[in-house]
């Protein structure tokens, strides 16, 4: 793969956080609060090929890699939600970020909502999303891996994901594909996993704590989703005081098979649409 085939989603680097190289990219402008994005499951920054450009026009704008996904490296004691939340707040801090807006689809979003039970004054408000909040509420292919036992994927690597890739490819660049397929390269899926494997023990804990977070939320999931269907969307809403939620005509990756209004949702939302929550 080319990386001149990739496109520009702003300044690609690595970071060192708590001993982990962290892939980021960074784009926009230098004043108001900064917005973060972290990428969903099997895939990377890239999938946000189509907003970040969008965001970066009016904001500063911070995307990243997850320890496990994308091309960040991994580390068993990090790859569980709340763990990651705990991983996510050194995140912040090294980036110099005391107050942030949050994009986490996927399994970004038990993340932030950790985080945020946590230390709430660190968000301005949540874009959350597409991720299963009890492990009975998964389904397909996403309830099997939850269920798995561990090292059950430690030689599959990326042809794990191949189906998952050879939709997603319908819409989505080669070159960006090539970049997912990476993230799950060798035993880097397994590692993955784990992380979803931990919505076994830690989806009960941050259930209770829903109630608390008053941080304006917004809820976008694809009312076609086969993996993580739409009564986990509900889940949130039902819980979470301050949101706004909307189910698009799409399957599991909204970002890109409803990605027009997507996009116009979250641009919405963030030139002062959270506010009236």
């Amino acid at each position: 793969m080319s990386k001149d085939n990739l496109p520009n989603i702003g300044t690609v680097a690595s970071a060192d956080i708590d001993g982990l190289s962290i892939r980021f990219a960074k784009s926009g402008v230098s004043k108001g609060l900064p917005i973060l994005l972290t990428a969903p499951w099997p895939e990377s920054i890239y999938s946000f090929y189509r907003l970040a450009p969008r965001l970066a026009t009016k904001h500063a704008v911070l995307l990243v890699d997850l320890p496990g996904f994308g091309l960040s490296q991994s580390r068993p004691d990090v790859m569980a939600p709340e763990a990651m939340a705990d991983f996510f707040i050194k995140l912040l801090k090294h980036f110099g970020i005391s107050r942030t807006h949050v994009v986490a689809p996927d399994v970004g979003t038990p993340v932030v909502l950790f985080a945020a039970s946590k230390q709430q004054e660190l968000f301005e408000s949540l874009v959350i999303g597409g991720a299963a909040m009890r492990a009975d509420l998964a389904a397909g292919g996403l309830k099997d891996l939850v269920y798995s036992p561990p090292g059950f994927l430690a030689e599959v690597g990326a042809d794990g994901v191949k189906p998952y890739l050879e939709h997603a490819g319908l819409l989505t660049p080669a070159a960006i594909i090539e970049d997912f397929r990476a993230a799950s390269a060798g035993r880097r899926l397994e590692e993955a996993t784990q992380f979803v494997r931990g919505y076994i023990p830690d989806c009960p804990k941050l259930e209770p704590l829903l109630s608390k977070i008053t941080t304006p939320a917004l809820i976008i999931a694809g009312k076609n989703d086969t993996i993580v269907p739409p009564v986990n969307l509900q889940f949130l809403a039902d819980r979470l005081p301050s949101n706004r939620h909307l189910l698009l005509d799409a399957d599991h990756r909204v970002w890109e098979e409803a990605a027009d209004e997507y996009i116009e949702t979250i641009v919405s939302w963030f030139d002062g649409g959270y506010r009236s929550i």
